[in-house]
């Protein structure tokens, strides 16, 4: 059982308040706004890092934890965060996690010092884990089923600006050094954002809570929080440390960790079944694979957004808006291409489109290296443009169908734990990428460099890191024969995109006919 299960299992289905509320749009609103403030500070962080590492003169392994710090308190927080919100209160569970994210956001830009920073953005990512799995929860509770579309296609634009604008936004406040603050803006936008969003969301949201609300797994949470800890801490550290073997024993004892993870949650199932994790999904050949697809892909993506900022930022000597600037064509490319693939493509071809966008993605990477050796330090944001396109159409032919592919096999009863399962593995995925980082960049530079020598060795870095990118999605590419070939179509239209990114709305049928619980 997993967040997007407690965000969506048990979800009311007809006792929503009367169309003729208006005070649900504002709910909306305010609803939409915090989802939108997570998509933005993860991508708004990216553009800003190589600022933050010289003027807050931030470690290699800082720089990966301010990024991979936030992904991995968000996914080891998603579950808990989905799980209490059907217990106390979807409404409190949303306005803990804004009031907490707001003042996590201030105290990122008001840090003292990057560990500050770093304490800071692992807080942020814990109080979005609060906050981000209510928003479907309000909106079904909110809405009557037949204005549903209509939300969902609001939350898909949503999704599709907050990946246009983060980067722009980032690169604009960095840039504009707003009061001599330097990166700090990045996150002190939140403030009035956040402050309203609690003021507004304490009036118009309406309070919910789940009919019948499973136990809080969290021996479960705390098993998964220290595998991944005892495994990403010493790849983050390893480099600057020397590779010292209480590392390599850590990353050992992460999968021992793991495997007492499995045992404990047989147990569990067995005892009271609300087990964080639904071990008899893995059954599913192609949720198996589909699992390992997510997991792998979002190692990709943590090596290749990092890498890429510090390569142009750092390696290139632009400026954060010179960089922001470059990635727009990628990011309206996995727009563009994500909406094709969900309304056009995927129903006549299914899975090969799947397989297409690996290949194409990879075909895009490869461009890439190979405009970046030939150009070097010459190479010019017009000569980026191809490589990036070739890349986001990729990348968009992936993200907004895979969740239905993965999900096509499983039994309807398990689609909220497994979406969910689905959601945070790709978390957990990113920050493992994050963390690999020190291994296939960092590693890769000399320690020693001259101010000459600088670019050269993170334009290498840079082609050395993105071979691994490729790897990558040849290996999706061949997990992908796992899926099925036509995937089964669970939600239609605006609805399908919008489990790409939290999960399918699925009503658990053990309360079907219930009415949720309204609180005013």
């Amino acid at each position: 059982m997993t967040s997007t299960e407690t965000t969506l299992s048990a979800q009311p289905t007809d006792a929503q308040p009367a169309a003729g509320d208006r005070r649900r749009w504002f709910a909306l609103a305010i609803v939409m706004t915090a989802a939108f403030m997570d998509l933005v500070d993860v991508t708004i962080v990216n553009i800003a890092i190589p600022s933050i590492r010289a003027e807050a003169g931030a470690s290699v392994s800082q720089i990966q934890w301010i990024t991979a710090g936030y992904a991995l308190a968000f996914a080891a927080g998603l579950i808990t965060g989905g799980r209490l919100g059907d217990i106390y209160g979807r409404k409190r569970l949303f306005l803990l996690g804004i009031g907490g994210f707001t003042l996590a956001s201030a105290l990122c830009g008001f840090a003292a010092n990057p560990e500050m920073l770093v304490a800071s953005r692992i807080l942020q990512g814990a109080m979005a884990a609060m906050m981000v799995p209510q928003v479907l929860s309000i909106v079904h509770a909110t809405f009557p089923a037949h204005e549903r579309g209509k939300v969902f296609g609001l939350f898909g634009a949503i999704v599709g600006l907050g990946a246009v604008s983060g980067p722009l936004l980032g690169a604009l406040l960095t840039e504009w050094n707003l009061f001599g603050l330097e990166w700090r803006p990045i996150f002190l936008i939140n403030l009035p954002v956040g402050i309203a969003g609690l003021i507004l969301g304490s009036r118009f949201i309406t309070e919910s809570k789940a009919p019948r609300a499973l136990k809080l797994d969290l021996v479960g949470v705390a098993l998964v929080a220290l595998g991944l800890l005892m495994l990403l801490y010493p790849l983050t550290r390893g480099l600057e440390l020397g590779w010292p073997l209480w590392g390599y024993v850590s990353m050992g004892g992460a999968f021992v960790v793991f495997g007492a993870l499995v045992a404990y949650e047989k147990r569990k199932t067995a005892r009271d079944g609300s087990p964080l994790i639904e071990l008899s999904l893995f059954k599913v050949k192609s949720f198996a694979a589909g699992i390992a697809v997510q997991t792998v892909f979002g190692v990709g993506l943590g090596i290749f957004f990092l890498v890429w900022t510090l390569y142009m930022q750092t390696g290139l000597g632009w400026s954060p808006l010179k960089a922001g600037l470059t990635g727009v064509p990628f990011s309206i490319a996995v727009s563009v291409a994500a909406g094709m693939s969900v309304q056009i493509l995927v129903p006549r071809l299914g899975r090969k489109v799947l397989q297409a966008g690996a290949l194409v993605m990879a075909a895009g990477v490869l461009l890439y290296i190979w405009e970046s050796d030939r150009y070097g330090m010459t190479i010019a944001p017009w000569q980026m443009a191809l490589p990036l396109i070739v890349m986001g159409v990729g990348m968009g032919l992936i993200v907004a169908p895979l969740t239905d592919a993965v999900l096509s096999e499983v039994p309807r009863e398990h689609a909220g734990s497994a979406s969910g399962l689905i959601n945070t593995v790709q978390q957990m995925g990113n920050a493992l990428g994050l963390g690999l980082v020190s291994v296939v960049f960092f590693g890769e530079i000399p320690d020693k460099l001259g101010f000459a020598q600088v670019g050269p060795a993170f334009a290498d870095a840079f082609q050395y890191a993105l071979g691994w990118v490729a790897a990558v999605m040849v290996t999706i590419f061949l997990l992908m024969f796992a899926l099925p070939k036509r995937p089964a179509q669970h939600v239609e239209g605006a609805e399908s995109e919008l489990r790409s990114v939290e999960g399918p709305p699925v009503e658990d049928p053990s309360v079907e006919g219930k009415e949720p619980e309204l609180v005013s």
